[in-house]
This record gives C-alpha cells, structure tokens and sequence, in this order.
C-alpha cells in the first residue's frame, strides 16, 4: 500500500469544535478495565464452539497460538498507541505507516469487526435471559433491543459515566469467573477433556478428535478468547496520559484475560465433559449445574452474574466502534456527518448508525457463531495490517520518539503477523460463505474510498496533521 502524500482538504474552525471528544475522563487502571471489559464476555459464552470444531485438543492449540499473536501484537499496539495517540488508534497508526489506503483499509476491517461483535453477544445475552426464564421470552430480539437502546444512551450521556459503569459491571463478571473456577476444581477430571470420539480425518485422535483441519478451524473460535482486546487505544484522546497510561492499561488487561482464558479452557469442559460443553450457548453456569444439580446456588449466581459480563462486552464494544467511525468521519474517509458529537462531547451518530445495523444482525440471524465468524474475518485482516504497521514505523522511523519499545522489536510483532495471516486463512476454514460474503463488503468500502473518499480528506484531523508534520520534516532533511 502506497504511502502517498496527501494534503487534505481545509474545513472551517466549526468543524473540529463538533468533533470533539472529551480528555482525561481515563487512567490506566480504567484503561485496564475497558481492555478487560471488551472480552470477558468470550469467557461466558462464544469459545465453547470451538471444542465443536476441533476437540478439546484443538482449541487448546488454537487458543495458545491466538493466545501468543495477541500477546505480541498487545507490545505492539503497546508502542504505536504511546506514539499516536488519537481515537482512530489502528487506522491512526496504518495510515502513518501504510499511507491512506493502508489506513482505510485497517479501520475499516477493525469496524467491522466491531460493529458485528456486539450483535453476537446480543444473541448469547438473549440465550442466557430465556435459559434465566426471565419475562417469559421466547425469541430474543426484544432483549437485543433493550440492550442496543440502553446502552447506547448511557454513552451518549457521556464517556466518564460509561467508562465508570462499565468498570463496575466487569468486576462483577470477574466475580462471576473467579466464583466458577472455584466451583468446578473439585469436579474436573481429565477424561471429561476428551470425551469426544475420532472423526477418522488425518492425524485425528481422542485428544484431536477432528484432525489438524480441526485446530484450524477453531482458531477462530480461540481468538474469541481475546477479541476486541486491541480497542483499547480507542480511548486515547479521553485518557489522561497515553504515552503512559497506554501500555500500562492494554498489557495489564492481556496478562488478565490469559489467566481466565486458560482457567475457563480447562475447567469448564473438565467438569462438564468436551460433548456437552461444545454446543452450550451458556456453558459456565451449564457445567455448574451438571457438577451441582439444576437447582445450584452456585450455577444461579453464575448465570446472573454472566450475563453481567456479557452486557460488560456489549457496552464497551459499543464504545470502540463509536470511536473507530467517528475518527475515520472526521478525517473524511467516511460521510462526515458521522463523526458529529453532541454538548456532552460524545459521538452521537457514530454510537446509532452502526448500533441500528448490528441489531438488524442480531435480530434476522439469530445466529452467534455465524456473527463471530464475520467479526472474527474483519478483526483478523485488521490484525495483518497492524502487525505490518508497527513493522514498517520501526524501520522507517526509528527516530520517532516512542513512550514505550515494544520487547522484541520486529521480530515480537513479525510472529503476530504470521499466526494473524494463518487465522484469517482460518475464517474461511470455518464459514467460506460468512468471510467471503463479509470480504466482499470490505471490499466494497475500499472501492468506495478509492473512487471517492480519497479526494475529501480532512487535513485538520489528527491522524492526517501527523503524517502532514511527517511530510513537512522529511522535507526540511
């Protein structure tokens, strides 16, 4: 992707001031809790599928390997974030590394996958509600509704309250995780992991029931462990000091979900049995209430206490894409009355548009695995691009002053652009029709870049004044 200059178009000094967010409404420690808010609700429900599609076994491989290219690419991120820190994050940093297009196209994979993800944890939200018997529901679109409709006014109320509220709910899901692995450690036995008989495919076994396409395909289902992980620098322009809080907040939020990641692979399916677990939409309190009984205490708590986690993901992951389309708004990628904030300096239009189609989603598939997999698809292409971002930063500007070095340099995120090349190999594995319908949509906003957006830019925008000052001292060299 080219890395062509771009002046960008002058606009009047309203402009900015209806664009605006609000500063230092984040420290690290809330930084660490959005980065953990993201994700918790893939230790609820979403993973499980995984065991489906390979085997205890091969999401144990799936989930270590996605659990490493996360890793590296969170160091990654880690730096870049501490070095750019606007609100476009991923697409901030691949349009000064990758140019505009390279830009575009990272924030724009990285929408996708954001505004797809909260319509899959609508539907789990909806299938822990009827397995509660709550209202008497039998069709989860109402449920989805509420849920878009509520939390999308708490942020557009405004980004303090929202960052606070969501804090809150997340310690409650972690109660909810540290409750269930102290339940089922009495009840785990080793022969429930493999419980699932061979397939016959290449290399398959009890421990990979369905061979090595199997592992593949659950990578997907492993990332689920640690989607959205990487919104995180999203809230750069409301923290309160990114170069330091950055780094601090995204890598304390990695090393949290790891442990749970790895805590809720073993035990969950261990107590339970891998058969069973693999197509649970409510797998944590499902396991409790076959170690403890239908009527466990323990299973209700959890199933209360989960769905808690899975309105913790929703609502943060409503923020990220609010702030991923405002910023490719403001910029001019996208129609600029998108990015339009109203007097308590939230992006109120940003939060409705892509809010309405993901619960559109929800509500005609009803499907939750079929919604990770497209979130997943968006969310791997933007992985390729960021790993290759923070590459080509280092090698083109090692002088650029960075608040924080990612340990390992190139080689840390050059192994994170390997595995993400692999899981998105791994979309189409699982769902050819889901990725190559959702490739085809991507496709089309690139198109709509290159034919229009691409003679609109925004020259005031943040994430274009940064590769302007670039410009300006590659000049004066």
């Amino acid at each position: 992707m080219s890395k062509a200059k771009n002046a960008g178009q002058a606009v009047d000094a309203d402009y900015m001031e209806h664009r605006s967010l609000k500063s230092g409404a984040a420290g690290w420690i809330l930084l660490a809790g959005l980065g953990v808010s993201y994700v918790i609700s893939g230790d609820f429900a979403g993973w499980n599928f995984g065991i489906e599609q390979g085997g205890w076994g091969g999401l144990l491989i799936a989930t270590i390997a996605m659990g490493l290219m996360y890793s590296c690419m969170v160091f990654g991120l880690a730096e870049l974030s501490s070095t750019l820190p606007t609100s476009g994050a991923g697409y901030g940093f691949a349009r000064r590394a990758l140019g505009p297009l390279g830009g575009f196209a990272t924030g724009t994979a990285v929408l996708i996958e954001y505004a797809v993800a909260p319509a899959a944890i609508a539907v789990f939200i909806g299938g822990y509600v009827e397995a509660l018997g709550l209202f008497g529901l039998t069709n989860g679109w109402p449920i989805y509704l509420a849920a878009y409709a509520i939390f999308i006014a708490v942020h557009i109320w405004g980004v303090g309250e929202a960052l606070k509220l969501m804090f809150g709910i997340t310690a409650v899901a972690v109660l909810a995780l540290i409750a269930t692995v102290v339940g089922l450690i009495p009840k785990f036995e080793f022969s429930n992991l493999v419980n699932i008989d061979p397939d016959g495919s290449a290399m398959s076994s009890a421990f990979l029931p369905f061979g090595i396409s199997g592992a593949l395909a659950a990578l997907v289902y492993g990332i689920w462990f640690f989607l959205a992980v990487e919104g995180v620098p999203l809230a750069a322009e409301e923290a309160g000091d990114p170069k330091r809080d950055m780094p601090r907040g995204i890598i304390t939020a990695m090393s949290i979900l790891l442990v749970f990641a790895a805590l809720m692979l073993v035990l969950v399916p261990g107590a339970a049995g891998a058969d069973v677990i693999s197509t649970s939409e409510n797998p944590l309190p499902e396991a409790l209430r076959i170690a403890y009984g239908e009527n466990s205490t323990l299973a209700g708590f959890v199933n209360y206490a989960g769905l808690a986690g899975l309105v913790a993901s929703f609502f943060s992951i409503i923020y990220a894409y609010s702030r991923q389309l405002f910023a490719l708004s403001r910029a001019g990628y996208l129609p600029r009355w998108l990015s339009l904030t109203g007097k308590r300096k939230t992006p109120w239009v940003a939060l409705i548009v892509p809010g309405t189609i993901g619960f559109l989603l929800a509500a005609i598939t009803q499907d939750g695995a079929l919604l990770i997999n497209i979130a997943v698809f968006g969310a791997t292409v933007s992985y390729v691009l960021l790993n290759l971002s923070h590459i080509m930063l280092r090698r083109r500007e090692p002088d650029l002053e960075r608040g924080y070095r990612t340990p390992g340099g190139v080689v840390t995120t050059g192994i994170a652009l390997v595995l993400s090349a692999i899981a998105v190999v791994a979309t189409f594995v699982v769902d050819p029709r889901a990725a190559g319908i959702t490739a085809v949509v991507f496709a089309a906003f690139i198109a709509y870049f290159w034919f229009y957006s691409r003679h609109h830019l925004v020259s005031s925008a943040p994430e274009e004044e940064f590769d302007q000052i670039n410009s300006a001292e590659s000049d004066l060299r």
